[in-house]
């Protein structure tokens, strides 16, 4: 199966990914994994996203859908993958329908999760993030240790995790979602929506029954 995880930031579709790539044994890929990788391991297009990024520029959609073609082409993604943050704007759907047809493959589902905004707040505020491996956590305070993937850094509250920095994170994030919504269900998606709301093993399994996926 490969499907497209859609939210807002808090929403937990990162958590959730990480659960269904388990479930269904295959990887989940990321924008920003797959795009630091290819940069440290100097491949063409790596080159091409490090030139970008030194220059202080986005990095093109055209070079992140050829990274992401790489990834998909790869024998780990040969029963499928879950993309987490490959798609936020309708040129990047439009990128990833065209990179799917090269390949000969097709999107079984789009997974939306929903949440309230004040619900998104609260959580967010409450997050830090390791300076080092940029993983987030929740209920840990600053100044704290993380020593996840055996590097050692330090738990940091982000500039964004303010509460009026994530109510306007929220109204980009509507602006450039909606469009793709739209996007996916002119094109006959299957568009999944999921309420985010509740325990993690809640909305996983939300998640299981949207899909028909058996526990």
């Amino acid at each position: 199966m490969i499907i497209v995880l859609l939210g807002p930031p808090g929403a937990g579709k990162g958590t959730q990914g990480e659960r269904l790539a388990a479930r269904l044994d295959v990887p989940k890929i990321a924008t920003g994994d797959v795009l630091r990788a290819a940069v440290r391991e100097g491949t063409p297009l790596g080159l091409e996203a490090k030139a970008a990024m030194d220059r202080g520029d986005l990095v093109p959609d055209a070079v992140i859908m050829g990274i992401m073609k790489e990834a998909l082409a790869s024998p780990m993604a040969a029963r499928g993958a879950i993309l987490d943050g490959v798609v936020r704007t309708t040129p990047q759907a439009e990128g990833l329908a065209g990179t799917l047809a090269t390949l000969g493959r097709s999107l079984d589902a789009v997974l939306l999760f929903e949440v309230d905004e004040d619900e998104l707040v609260r959580r967010l505020s409450g997050r830090t993030t390791c300076d080092v491996c940029q993983r987030p956590f929740f209920g840990r305070a600053p100044g704290e240790t993380c020593t996840e993937g055996g590097q050692t850094g330090t738990l940091v509250r982000r500039k964004d995790d303010e509460p009026d920095a994530i109510r306007k994170r929220m109204q980009v994030y509507q602006d450039q979602t909606s469009p793709v919504i739209d996007w996916y269900a002119s094109h006959g998606a299957n568009m999944v929506r999921v309420d985010a709301l509740g325990t993690l093993e809640h909305v996983e399994a939300r998640v299981h029954a949207a899909l028909g996926i058996s526990r």
